[in-house]
């Protein structure tokens, strides 16, 4: 499946080749890998993986190689894979495995316009996976993927799911492992601090199975190797010299340069631009302007296509080609095809062509890719070739025409950047020009990009968009636009927390339409302003508007504003959605959503559902609801959109909450595969998760959320896990901080504060009083903390007395109040077990992690009252939830209370597991060596500031406030034994 088709020999790459080639030799042993290999452009990237892709195939390995395409700024959706495809599908041998994965067809071409298909992104993504495991299953398996850093955004997104997810992972129940190996080259540098591929490869080199390689120049001793080399006659000293000294460390310059020398053009040239023009210059006129054609084709063209653009007879075309291939500037590819010998070498050809001459050669690509029933899967390569040819039209038609097939394979980043090709181009085409239909004006047009916006997961490119609508709607425009234009912006503003103004263009939404006759559009205007007023606590307005809306939605017969209507009242009547009777009233908005066939509405149906038995306390309740409210997001495409993203988060709470942390752990993984950046908040009970078992480092994943514009979620996530964190380290100043930052933040201006502050609250309290116990003994009870235990338990009363929507706190509100009053207590006069019961009591709606850590200070209070049978049975039960929950710092906490009270449970010293991982020892011993972080990192290879991430994870799993004190708790427990003595 793969050829060698250089001749060139491979030097200095020595150590490269060799950890490539011991990543494959694991993969024959069914240890699935990939390597992220990256490099300035002409490094040598594709030479080095050329020699491992022909060592591969010589060892019985498989070899599949896929190619991304520089297309200017449109995007060709999953070209690499829809590369591969066309070769296992030309391979008899794979039909097989091939017919097992029908999802995959639609990048063969196969029931794209299938519109039951519509959307199946996660489906295809997991077909890929599939097949290539079972391929793998066959024979071993070697997958590159070359110049990632042309890769549309459908193929970073299929490969983030491949590794993360999809192919590396170990099988389960036993199952063979994959004997697979992926590697990836990109340009390094190429990526600017806004390239879109710098954040995927920052998420993979993460994983464990995920390595990077980055090719260096090469040394000058080893260019000269290569130069002389490359000769077959001896070449003078200072021609050599002055190869190795421009090359700079870069094997396509010296290969290049070398070549150079026998053009007598007196002189090495001073630009590699000027070296392969040169180069070109002494080829045949025919060969020239075949190359010429080509470049404008990209850096692969097909043999057909490119006989027909160039205008030759066979028998010249041929000879042309014989003498490109001999100079080694193009090389015979697979499927009949020709690709430059380096995209350097392409780019240097098309830069040279004349205006002109590249707009005529543009043209007639665009014009043999209409005429030879490439169909839909062209359309994005026809809309480069016409725009760069300056045929607008045709341009503006076949933007379109590829977004329609970019929405079809379930592509929303592809469809929206062809909208906003279209867009651009729209002026530009005469009226008489431009495409005639349903929608096709320059305002729904926008707003259909604003939908494949929110649909990729941009709300803020969302909201730009729709406000461009707005811009373009004049005066005298038809009144049931205007209003969709402002109805969908407050719904795009309220996706982003700009509630003031959603509210804003909801009501002048609601205005510009009168109520009677009743029409669909004012319904739906009616839904949009209730959503906003409720967000700004216009709850009567929202009850009233409502009201009348379901009656007018009832009397149109329009279903879906009728749920979403429904969906709306069961939030603000009848004591809220956790209430038998809004859990009923929700019910029926999802029957209806589901027979309108209105996917948005029945997700939000679902979600209500869903959040509303989590409110109501029935966890195991709420996941059938997440499932079914998940399964239809993925049938209609919309994984990215706000609701399907909320659910993937209340999926991973429920989890965490009723302690199911591996699989909360493993949901995340899956999830973050298919996450868009404005997603990331959906992983978050993972981090929490990580944080109960000690990793600190969850902290600074945690903190990237607070990037970029606001989020309200991504706010929520950061706050608790930054909160947690700050009690893992004894911090409680940071952990007051952070309460206050984020409760203010997530409010709503007016001075209210969101539910989850009780939470907070009952966190930084928690902090707080180990900081007055700490300072007990010594006389300073309660201190200075006792008017920040006072602020921090008003601030709880206060919101848990009024709730978000007036309403009364369910369980899990009730619960964390609960905790407050037991840390307050704590805090200004000891610990109370009455208050510990009564806290452990409400957490016992299903919460196993905080109900553990509820009981974990009942211990403590029940032995201060000397209560000991009871201390020693709330001790044994607690141990067992935190050793089966992994939760290594309180189960630490708990072993120490154990002893300290001799309630008999805790493992003896000498039998004591450590909670401390391998690496985590090595640098405990170092610690008690009195090693700086800095030295720490050089003795075990590491860097300083991992070093100290290494040092925090070891105080918060000792319950340790500084490091002498983690040495004297390690020494005390046996984790670390005294160093020998010189005379010892």
């Amino acid at each position: 499946m793969s050829e060698n088709a250089f001749t060139t020999p491979l030097i200095g790459r020595d150590e490269d080749l060799a950890r490539l080639g011991e990543v494959l030799e694991r993969a024959r042993r069914g240890e699935a890998g990939a390597v992220l290999v990256a490099g300035d452009a002409g490094v040598g990237k594709t030479r080095l993986l050329d020699e491992v892709a022909g060592r591969a195939s010589a060892a019985g390995m498989a070899v599949l190689t896929g190619h991304c395409v520089d297309l200017g700024d449109v995007g060709l959706p999953y070209l690499p894979f829809t590369e591969i495809l066309g070769l296992l599908a030309g391979d008899e041998r794979c039909a097989e495995v091939l017919a097992a994965h029908p999802g995959v067809d639609r990048l063969l071409g196969a029931g794209t316009d299938a519109s039951a298909d519509a959307g199946g992104r996660l489906r295809l993504f997991e077909g890929m996976a599939g097949l290539l495991a079972d391929l793998s299953d066959r024979v071993p398996l070697l997958l590159i993927l070359e110049d990632l850093h042309w890769a549309d955004q459908s193929s970073r997104d299929l490969l983030r799911f491949l590794l993360s997810r999809g192919i590396l992972q170990r099988p389960a129940g036993g199952a063979p492992a994959h004997r697979l190996a992926v590697l990836a080259s990109y340009r390094a540098d190429d990526l600017h601090r806004r390239h879109p591929l710098r954040p995927l490869l920052a998420e993979l080199v993460r994983l464990p199975a995920v390595e990077r390689l980055e090719l260096r120049p090469l040394g000058d001793a080893d260019v000269t190797r290569l130069v002389r080399a490359l000769q077959d006659r001896p070449l003078p000293e200072d021609t050599v010299r002055g190869i190795v000294e421009r090359a700079e460390g870069n094997a396509f310059y010296a290969e290049e340069l070398l070549a150079a020398t026998d053009t007598g053009a007196g002189g090495v040239p001073s630009g590699l631009a000027d070296v392969l023009l040169i180069r070109i210059e002494q080829l045949s006129e025919t060969a020239q302007r075949v190359l010429r054609t080509a470049a404008v084709a990209g850096r692969r063209v097909e043999h057909d296509l490119l006989r027909e653009a160039v205008g030759l007879p066979e028998d010249e075309l041929e000879s042309a080609l014989r003498e490109a291939i001999g100079r080694q500037l193009l090389v015979p590819g697979t499927g009949d095809t020709y690709a430059f010998r380096h995209a350097l070498a392409r780019e240097a050809v098309y830069a040279d062509l004349l205006p002109g001459e590249r707009a005529r050669l543009h043209g007639a690509f665009a014009r043999l890719l209409s005429e030879c029933g490439h169909g839909a899967e062209s359309a994005a390569e026809r809309a480069h070739h016409y725009r760069e040819s300056h045929d607008l039209a045709e341009a503006l038609a076949a933007s379109l025409e590829a977004a329609d097939h970019a929405q079809r394979v379930g592509a929303p980043a592809e469809e929206l950047r062809h909208l906003e090709t279209a867009l651009d181009l729209w002026e530009a085409v005469d009226t008489a020009d431009r495409p005639v239909g349903d929608g096709l004006d320059r305002v729904p047009l926008t707003l259909r990009a604003s939908a494949a916006a929110r649909h990729a997961g941009e709300s803020h490119r969302a909201l730009s968009l729709t406000r461009s609508a707005l811009a373009h709607i004049g005066q005298d425009a038809d009144s049931d636009l205007a209003a969709r234009v402002r109805y969908t912006l407050a719904g795009n503003l309220l996706d982003v927390d700009s509630l003031t103004a959603a509210f804003a263009y909801s009501s002048e939404a609601l205005a510009l339409i009168p109520a009677e006759p009743p029409t669909r559009t004012w319904v739906w205007a009616a839904a949009t302003h209730v959503l906003a007023a409720r967000q700004v606590g216009e709850n009567g307005t929202a009850l009233r508007v409502a009201r009348q809306a379901l009656h007018v939605a009832e009397e149109l017969g329009v279903r879906d504003a009728q749920a979403d209507l429904l969906v709306s009242l069961a939030i603000l009547e009848s004591g809220g959605r956790s209430t038998p009777e809004g859990l009923e009233r929700l019910r029926a908005a999802r029957e209806l959503a589901r027979r309108s066939g209105n996917a948005p509405v029945e997700m939000r149906a679902l979600f209500n559902l869903a959040i509303g038995c989590f409110e109501a306390g029935d966890l195991q309740g709420c996941l059938p609801w997440v499932t079914e409210g998940l399964e239809r997001a993925r049938r209609a495409g919309l994984l990215s959109s706000p609701y399907p993203l909320e659910m993937r988060y209340l999926h991973l709470l429920v989890l965490y909450t009723l302690g199911h942390w591996d699989a909360c752990l493993r949901a995340a993984a899956t999830d973050a595969a298919v996450l868009p950046a404005a997603g990331g908040y959906a992983s978050g009970p993972a981090l929490y998760v990580s944080l109960a078992r000690g990793d600190l480092s969850a902290a600074e994943r945690a903190r990237t959320l607070l990037e970029g514009p606001f989020d309200w979620m991504g706010t929520l996530v950061a706050g608790i896990a930054l909160t947690e964190a700050a009690v893992l380290r004894g911090d409680p100043e940071e952990a007051v901080r952070r309460t206050r930052e984020t409760a203010d933040a997530l409010g709503d201006g007016s001075g209210s504060r969101p539910d989850v502050t009780v939470r907070l609250a009952a966190l930084a309290l928690g902090a707080v009083a180990d900081a007055a116990a700490e300072a007990r003994p010594a006389g300073d009870a309660p201190g200075r903390w006792k008017d920040t235990a006072d602020e921090l338990v008003e601030l709880a009363r206060g919101v848990a007395g009024h709730g978000e929507e007036g309403l009364p706190q369910g369980p899990e509100g009730v619960a964390w109040l609960a905790r407050a009053e037991a840390e307050w207590t704590r805090a200004v006069s000891g610990p109370d077990a009455a208050a510990w019961e009564k806290a452990v009591a409400a957490f016992s709606y299903g919460d196993v992690y905080e109900r553990v850590r509820c009981q974990v200070r009942l211990v403590e209070a029940l032995l201060a009252a000397e209560r000991r049978a009871e201390a020693a049975d709330q001790a044994r039960e607690a141990r067992a939830t935190a050793e089966h929950l992994g939760a290594a710092p309180l189960l630490q906490r708990l072993d120490a209370l154990i002893r300290r009270g001799r309630l008999g449970d805790a493992p003896a010293d000498g039998e004591r597991t450590s909670p401390l991982t391998a690496r985590e020892q090595d640098v405990l011993r170092l610690l008690a060596l009195g090693r700086s972080n800095r030295q720490i990192g050089e003795e075990l290879f590491i860097s300083g500031k991992t070093a100290s991430v290494h040092v925090s994870n070891i105080l918060a799993k000792l319950g340790a406030t500084s490091r002498t004190e983690a040495v004297a708790i390690a020494y005390r427990e046996g984790l670390i034994a005294p160093e020998p003595t010189a005379s010892g």
